[in-house]
């Protein structure tokens, strides 16, 4: 990581903004290709119209991942259309029940294109091939393109989404970032509920959780949002479905929308959201009529430490001048552009952006699109649905199945008392899967130990689920167990993966920034996955002091009770203006008896 991240916390940015990095990416009018691949030589290509030619290649196509390349699909035999089918479920198991044709393209990347009937054709048959494995298509859009013919030719984009073999849908979680009063609320809530806010955040009062929110207008805890996509790619939320469950049974691609708090005294709640909710992206919210403005450079400091992928939203266009709409959009691609951050800037204002700026954001982590919207009008409402709906997952799965061989290892970031059901918990599997009736353990309590427990029941986006897999998140109930004896930071485990649980741990870390010296006895809170604790620091590795962007190996100590860790896990540790990175080294297992004896019981 490197450690001019650091500017993004402890000041402002400097003049200038630094060297540009790939300047901005635009795609207008179909002129970027939608994999943006190497351009290549270019055959006989004509000029027609004055308009610039297409590039004429797209990379070469990979046999993993949900990307199928195919010249034509004109009339198969019934043996090459059984393999075509085949090779579509290996696409969309790929793609964890999405994939995308490129019709018109050789393996090769060779933007050939197609005759009008040719095309015409193609499609039929892909239809039909769709219709076998159960999927639904949707064309994304078509482009002319000039190769060795007077004819217009064309290649087509189509999405192939079917509800996965399990009937479990796709699901995406997004955090949503920005600074107090940008209106991350207000879009979400317009999102979801269908209705344009009126200006006085109508949208928003649904997604509060508290009354002091309402009174205030300010969120200061987590609250779930989720936006379906059905197998057409249009958009189910509560203007057509009346309860979380009709939503997700008509979806076969859900977003989940993690709202987190954007003033500066909750900041250690959006930390927590982004550290224990696992989220694929982030949406960083900014104003238009105030531009990069309190947390808002601290939250993208943020997802850039804990390499976070995100996109960009300016909203409230409708407040202020095309010109000063301008100026924020250019005081973001300065920032994006900063050595601390290294990302491209890709401005969005057509629906061809959109797709191509999901496909360009899912292969590249240095890609950053930006909208402009507003949630008053609506104007540019429906490319941020559109880039949704075409963003693929952003985890292969492969990954997920290796996970999902794993033992079961979930982790606790909420307790609920549910009348009729007993306690709850809520959080996600980082590892295994999870079945109604499993016997668990979790801790560690303040005491070191682990307790036994039985799994009665899952729901995910608030429906009944039975089989929970590594990467979801989802509520438990837990029957009569006990309350008080849960708390945050806990995990859920398999018996047979024996947990260890420590006190002391060490930490290679990268200082982010700190007003004077770190040193021994400098006590932060440290934030490790869904663990949140105050620890002191007992001793820094090879040196007696830490200033800012300087990197040590560093040993902490719980000062409350001990946790489970894993080596390897990304750490943030914080207080006050302090801020710093790394991930966990080493961890000093300890038993429950030698627990109780550090912590005095």
């Amino acid at each position: 990581m490197d450690s001019r991240v650091s500017e993004l916390f402890g000041g402002c940015c400097r003049p200038g903004g630094g060297p540009a990095v790939g300047g901005t990416l635009k795609a207008r009018g179909g002129s970027t290709s939608g994999c943006g691949g190497p351009k290549g030589k270019k055959k006989n290509g004509r000029n027609r119209g004055g308009k610039a030619n297409n590039p004429p290649y797209l990379p070469p196509e990979a046999e993993d991942g949900n990307i199928e390349y195919k010249l034509k699909l004109v009339n198969p035999s019934q043996y090459r259309f059984e393999h075509l089918v085949t090779q579509m479920k290996w696409r969309l198991q790929e793609g964890r029940g999405e994939a995308v044709y490129q019709i018109g393209v050789e393996d090769n990347g060779l933007l050939v294109g197609l005759a009008e009937e040719e095309m015409r054709a193609s499609l039929k048959t892909l239809h039909r091939m769709a219709e076998k494995v159960g999927a639904d298509i949707t064309v994304l859009r078509e482009r002319e393109v000039d190769y060795d013919s007077d004819m217009p030719r064309k290649i087509t984009e189509v999405l192939v989404r079917k509800v996965p073999d399990n009937q479990q849908f796709l699901d995406l979680r997004v955090a949503v970032l920005g600074n107090v009063d940008s209106g991350k609320s207000t879009l979400l809530g317009v999102l979801t509920q269908g209705e344009l806010d009126n200006g006085r955040g109508r949208a928003r009062l649904n997604l509060f959780r508290h009354l002091h929110e309402i009174q205030s207008g300010r969120t200061s805890s987590i609250s779930f949002e989720i936006l379906g996509f059905n197998s057409k790619g249009e958009v189910v939320n509560y203007s057509d479905s009346r309860t979380a469950e009709e939503i997700c049974e008509s979806s076969s691609k859900m977003i989940t929308f993690i709202d987190l708090a954007g003033h500066h005294k909750y900041l250690h709640t959006t930390i927590f959201g982004l550290t224990s909710y696992c989220p694929d992206c982030a949406l960083l919210l900014v104003s238009a009529n105030t531009g990069i403005a309190g947390t808002t450079r601290e939250h993208l400091g943020l997802a850039l430490a804990l390499k976070v992928p995100f996109f960009i939203v300016v909203s409230k266009i409708d407040l202020c001048a095309k010109t000063t709409v301008e100026r924020t959009v250019r005081q973001l691609e300065r920032v994006l552009k900063q050595p601390g951050c290294h990302k491209v800037p890709m401005l969005v204002t057509s629906e061809d952006d959109a797709v191509t700026a999901a496909q360009q954001f899912a292969q590249s982590p240095n890609v950053t699109p930006i909208f402009t919207l507003s949630s008053v009008s609506g104007e540019s409402l429906d490319l941020l649905k559109v880039f949704l709906n075409i963003l693929p997952p952003l985890t292969n799965s492969k990954e997920q199945e290796e996970l999902m061989q794993q033992l079961t290892e979930f982790q606790v970031d909420e307790i609920y008392t549910v009348p009729e059901v007993g306690t709850v918990v809520g959080g996600t599997l980082s590892s295994g899967i999870c079945r109604e009736g499993d016997q668990l353990v979790v801790g560690p309590t303040d005491d070191g130990c682990f307790l036994e427990l039985r799994v009665c029941s899952i729901q995910r986006n608030r429906s009944a689920c039975r089989v929970l897999r590594a990467g979801q998140a989802a509520t438990l109930a837990l029957g009569d167990f006990d309350r008080a004896l849960l708390r945050k930071g806990m995990v859920m485990v398999s018996p047979e993966m024996n947990p260890t649980i420590c006190s002391v741990f060490e930490a290679e870390i990268v200082l982010l920034f700190h007003a004077t010296t770190f040193r021994r006895g400098f006590q932060v809170t440290v934030h490790v996955g869904n663990v949140r604790q105050t620890a002191v620091v007992e001793k820094i590795h090879a040196k007696d002091k830490l200033r800012t962007g300087e990197k040590a190996v560093v040993r902490f100590r719980f000062l409350k009770h001990p946790e489970y860790l894993k080596v390897g896990a990304k750490l943030l540790f914080r207080e006050g203006v302090t801020k710093g990175i790394g991930h966990v080294t080493d961890v000093q297992a300890i038993t429950a008896g030698e627990a109780q004896a550090n912590m005095g019981f």
